[in-house]
């Protein structure tokens, strides 16, 4: 099941995860072991990174493999992921300490946020701080952020509040849902925490703010501390809101120069079942509200990448903009009832193919083939 013969495809940018945290967390080691390749410099000592590198990662998915085993296509291309090694921050980078605000512009271009902090204990490698304290770290680098979108609401806020004293109906709008973000960053908390109207999130979006950015948390941990700390435990140690993924980046740069069947062996005998990366995509995933949807046929066998909720027609723009414009209907086979029947023409047999019209939301694993007129 794929896109109709002679129509090409777009383009489809990967999500952009932005990697943060202090310097010498492990953050360029983990981007290394996450793209499989040595395109980071890692040293020990600070701002080793300046300038943000980039590393497109393909997601891995166990579905995909299957199809492409039943299928045999000629071409099969993952979803993929786009990794940016953010230099590290420091206390007063929101005003220019250690290029703070060159990082924290590079911060406001990706979808979400992956804060690195560092659990694992090493003499060898200097702490910016001095000592290991997770807790202290995320204050550190959540102030900075905290204290650069309230300049950013500050100079907004400024324009438009002349507009508000005259009387002025949207200028006003827009003071009262700035002013309730504000409320929020001046209690030293993330502007995400502040439940916006649709109104006011069309206002709070148009600036970029760093906070209000999808956060997830790595727990940069040693080999003895992935097999006995618990991500819920840490969560309550370092008071995040959500569980950290724990990861040993010196395990997954390890992984780095295995086989596949190697590294599961490995991970295996460590006792853990999936590597960092596949934790941390998974998620990513979760935190920006995502799923993944197939096509499948003789040419090509292909994951993409939509939001939960997305309707048909959505899922076919995703592919290329004619399709979504023409919309017809969606042929869609579960991913179960795929692999169960072993083959799209017996899926088509057993009645599993149902065709669907532009209301149908579509579900995680759905493989479709869209039919459309332009």
């Amino acid at each position: 099941m794929g896109a109709p013969a002679g129509r090409p495809y777009t383009r489809v940018m990967p999500l952009h995860i932005g990697i943060v945290g202090l310097p010498n967390v492990g953050k360029s080691t983990l981007f290394n072991a996450l793209v499989r390749a040595k395109s980071a410099e890692a040293a020990n000592y600070p701002f080793c990174t300046i300038h943000p590198n980039v590393g497109v990662v393909e997601v891995p998915d166990e579905r995909l493999d299957r199809l492409t085993d039943l299928v045999e296509p000629e071409k099969v291309v993952p979803t993929a992921i786009e990794f940016v090694d953010i230099a590290g921050l420091v206390k007063g980078a929101s005003k220019g300490e250690g290029l703070g605000n060159q990082f924290l512009s590079h911060i406001r271009e990706v979808d979400a946020v992956c804060e690195v902090v560092r659990v694992f204990p090493d003499t060898d490698v200097v702490h910016v701080e001095g000592s290991v304290d997770g807790k202290r770290d995320i204050a550190t680098i959540e102030t900075e952020l905290i204290l650069a979108d309230l300049q950013t609401l500050e100079k907004r806020i400024g324009k438009t509040s002349g507009g508000a004293r005259t009387g002025n109906k949207e200028a006003k709008t827009e003071l009262a849902a700035l002013e309730l973000v504000k409320g929020a960053l001046d209690a030293g908390k993330l502007a995400s925490s502040v439940t916006l109207s649709e109104e006011q999130e069309a206002i709070v979006s148009s600036l970029h703010l760093l906070t209000r950015k999808p956060f997830l948390y790595v727990a940069n941990v040693s080999e003895e501390q992935l097999g006995s700390l618990k991500p819920e435990t840490l969560q309550k140690d370092l008071h995040l809101p959500s569980a950290p993924v724990l990861v040993s980046a010196k395990i997954e740069e390890e992984l780095v120069s295995l086989s596949p069947e190697e590294g599961r062996e490995y991970l295996g005998s460590l006792g853990v079942t999936s590597s960092g990366l596949e934790k941390l995509i998974k998620q990513a995933y979760d935190v920006l509200g995502l799923l993944t949807f197939f096509t499948a046929g003789p040419k090509e066998v292909r994951a993409w990448t939509v939001r939960k909720g997305a309707m048909a027609p959505e899922a076919a723009g995703v592919i290329h903009s004619d399709f979504e414009k023409g919309f017809i209907c969606a042929e869609t086979i579960a991913y179960d009832d795929y692999i169960s029947a072993g083959s799209e023409a017996v899926a088509k047999e057993r009645g599993k193919m149902r065709t669907e019209g532009k209301g149908y939301t579509v579900k995680d694993g759905d493989v479709f083939h869209f039919r459309f007129n332009v």
